[in-house]
């Protein structure tokens, strides 16, 4: 039990607490109702919290944006690049996909190949991204 004398205050949590919380929240098997409770916060803020976290409002680190190297080479993917022997070679497009669509291909370092029809917006490109990286 606390006592509290005085004015009442709100609470001031540290970034690294909100982050510690949702992730025990986020734990397999967790319940948010005990977490919360254990934690002396409402439930209510701590699903603010946790969508705060998917949607990258609140990370340990601020996300920047950054620019990588790039290639654009007309032609294959595999032409694009290379394969080392440790990386399995990007398939090939499937067949059912039309030929003729305006695709964006972006491969990864690791031979990841991520492909999306240009239309494709900005926001939905980003989630698709910080996916990737996880």
């Amino acid at each position: 039990m606390e006592i509290i004398t005085g004015v009442e205050r709100r609470r001031r949590w540290r970034l690294e607490d909100k982050l510690r919380i949702v992730a025990e929240a986020e734990a397999p098997g967790a319940v948010i109702a005990l977490v919360a409770r254990r934690h002396e916060v409402t439930r209510g803020q701590l699903f603010k919290w946790r969508g705060e976290v998917r949607r990258g409002e609140l990370a340990a680190t601020p996300l920047v944006s950054e620019f990588i190297p790039m290639r654009v080479v007309p032609g294959s993917v595999e032409a694009a690049a290379p394969v080392s022997e440790t990386q399995q070679a990007v398939p090939p497009p499937r067949q059912g996909v039309r030929s003729d669509a305006r695709r964006i291909e972006i491969v990864l370092p690791d031979g990841t190949c991520v492909r999306v029809d240009e239309e494709i917006g900005a926001a939905s490109l980003r989630r698709v991204m910080m996916a990737v990286r996880r």
